[in-house]
């Protein structure tokens, strides 16, 4: 990179804030992609972001603790040695980073030294520091088939990127944050098979703001990336909650994804069990004897081929089909949940009233034995990755009002919520929830299930036609089991228009009405000076004329209508 361009992007990095940096990093790492594809070259970039901040986190801590030890007027003698003590900073939940994989002493030697050897050792180094990290990356950048030349220019960019000095932003926070925009963006470059790793931002805050994981066991069995641990974290924070109020539970079928996963809860200092390595959670389920409290799940659409077992005994509602997966995923979550478990699960619409392969059957087990809590229908294209229309299914165990909690009363009853006029575009292709939609649907829920959060804000639940219903199991029956909300939420009710309003309208049609008879006024005149023109003519003309002729009576007829119509 030319020394003018290196400098005008440290100037840009030295003042932007985080939304600047990841704008910046994107554009800079995309254009140095060269011939991978956009699933290999989001291990490098990924990999490079996170050795990053680790060391940008390390140096974080590193120049608080000289202050404070200074502070204390501690001799420099005696300074160095805490300084390199690893207590010091695994105590702060800082990543131990030994000096051969710190970024100064990487970017020092890169020009010297083979890049992607240097780059090797320092994230196997990092990993045999730090236990959480085992297994976690990749440690690729030294292999045949990797460019050097784009690995040095990747070095060389993300060298200029700052992670922290943003006031009181942590270095965590801002990684964080680039990291899930790189996730988002690299989905979209990936297309359909992004989605195996990718649930948009939107629709897990919604499933999060839904079952309000505030403390106990969380698991996703499909966790691709881990944005539901993560968002369930935020979601924490948010309420002055510590993460360290919820265990994480997890596993994923993909060996790149589920590093990534493992990587994306390291950044936002979750402690997760992933399982010791990948897995499909139906044949080998990483999580045996697990009762969660919170399911969290957004499992791949319609799978045609997965392993089935019909003596499983997780199908207690009905063998699933061996050609759809979506009623395998549903009773998997009821085989994991607690006594009091609930769970949020992202499926295809089909999975709401479909009746193949005895899937209408299951969904009849399902809704007798009383474990949908509620059905959201979503609007379209939020998923940028696939065109399938999608829902969420909120099931539970428990629709009491369950002692302290003094929730309402909801045995024998589904919530039915009709999102589909809902979300904003923001660009021609993709959708998402804002934070008034957001705001609604949870409201709503809460407002049903009368939770804590819905009492203090004094929300009482009531149907709104058109948006949400609350059916009792018999009126599920009249539906022959279906669970599409638009089947149960009605129409909107029609606004009665003021009179003078709709006087008004119907002045502005009649106005239009009559400046289009004029206008076919001004053509018929046209097209008789030109026919009057023709002396006589061919018989096709003639025959042409005649045609016109009646048409144009058929016009004076309406001149007829029109005449009295302006009178009125």
């Amino acid at each position: 990179m030319p020394p003018a361009k290196r400098a005008n992007q440290a100037e840009l990095f030295t003042a932007s804030s985080a939304k600047e940096i990841r704008d910046l990093l994107w554009k800079a790492a995309d254009k140095l992609r060269g011939s991978l594809d956009a699933a290999q070259y989001k291990e490098f970039v990924l990999e490079l972001i996170f050795l990053k901040y680790v060391s940008d986190a390390f140096d974080e801590r590193r120049t608080a603790l000289a202050k404070e030890l200074a502070d204390e007027g501690m001799p420099e003698e005696r300074q160095a040695e805490f300084l390199e003590d690893k207590d010091e900073y695994t105590g702060h939940n800082i990543f131990w980073v030994p000096e051969e994989a710190r970024w100064s002493w990487i970017s020092g030697k890169a020009k010297t030294q083979s890049v992607g050897e240097l780059l090797n050792n320092a994230l196997d180094t990092i990993m045999r520091e730090n236990a959480a990290l085992t297994g976690t990356l990749s440690k690729v950048f030294n292999e045949d088939r990797v460019d050097q030349k784009i690995v040095a220019g990747l070095v060389d960019l993300i060298n200029n990127a700052k992670f922290s000095g943003y006031g009181d932003r942590r270095a965590q926070d801002v990684l964080g944050e680039v990291y899930e925009y790189f996730l988002g963006n690299f989905a979209r470059a990936e297309g359909k098979k992004g989605g195996e790793f990718y649930t948009p931002a939107s629709v897990v805050r919604l499933l999060v703001e839904i079952l309000e994981p505030y403390e106990g066991r969380v698991y996703d069995p499909c966790c691709g990336s881990g944005g539901m641990f993560v968002q369930a974290g935020k979601f924490i924070e948010a309420h002055a909650g510590q993460k360290s109020n919820i265990s994480v539970f997890g596993q994923e079928l993909n060996e790149r994804t589920w590093r990534l996963a493992k990587m994306n809860l390291a950044i936002h200092g979750i402690d997760g069990n992933l399982g010791p390595r990948w897995g499909n959670t139906f044949d080998d389920d990483k999580h045996p004897d697990l009762k969660a409290d919170f399911i969290l799940a957004n499992p791949p659409f319609n799978i045609k081929d997965w392993p089935r077992n019909v003596e499983d005994p997780r199908w207690k509602y009905g063998v699933p089909p061996a050609n759809n997966a979506n009623y395998a995923w549903l009773q998997h979550m009821i085989s994991k949940l607690g006594e009091r478990g609930t769970a949020g699960i992202v499926l295809a619409n089909g999975s709401m009233s479909s009746q193949q392969n005895g899937e209408g059957e299951i969904r009849k087990q399902l809704i007798e034995h009383d474990l949908v809590a509620c059905m959201v229908a979503l609007p379209p294209q939020l998923f940028r990755t696939t065109q399938i229309p999608a829902c969420l299914w909120f099931l539970t165990r428990d629709k009491t009002p369950q002692g302290g909690r003094r929730m309402t009363e909801r045995r024998g009853e589904i919530l039915f919520i009709d999102a589909r006029n809902m979300g904003t575009m923001i660009d021609r292709t993709e959708r998402v929830l804002t934070e008034d939609d957001l705001a609604k649907i949870a409201g709503v829920y809460h407002a049903w299930r009368g939770t804590v959060s819905a009492r203090s804000a004094g929300l009482e639940y009531a149907d709104e036609p058109g948006f949400c219903f609350s059916a009792d199991l018999e009126t599920v029956r009249s539906h022959d089991y279906a669970l599409t909300p638009g089947r149960y939420v009605g129409a909107v009710e029609a606004e009665e228009e003021d009179a003078e309003a709709l006087a008004e309208k119907i002045a502005g049609l009649k106005k239009e009405l009559f400046q289009l008879f004029d206008k076919s006024d001004e053509l018929a005149r046209t097209v008789r000076d030109q026919l009057g023109r023709l002396d006589g003519g061919t018989a096709g003309e003639q025959g042409h004329y005649e045609k016109f002729d009646t048409k144009r009576r058929a016009l004076e007829t309406v001149r007829v209508d029109e005449s009295s119509l302006r009178d009125e």
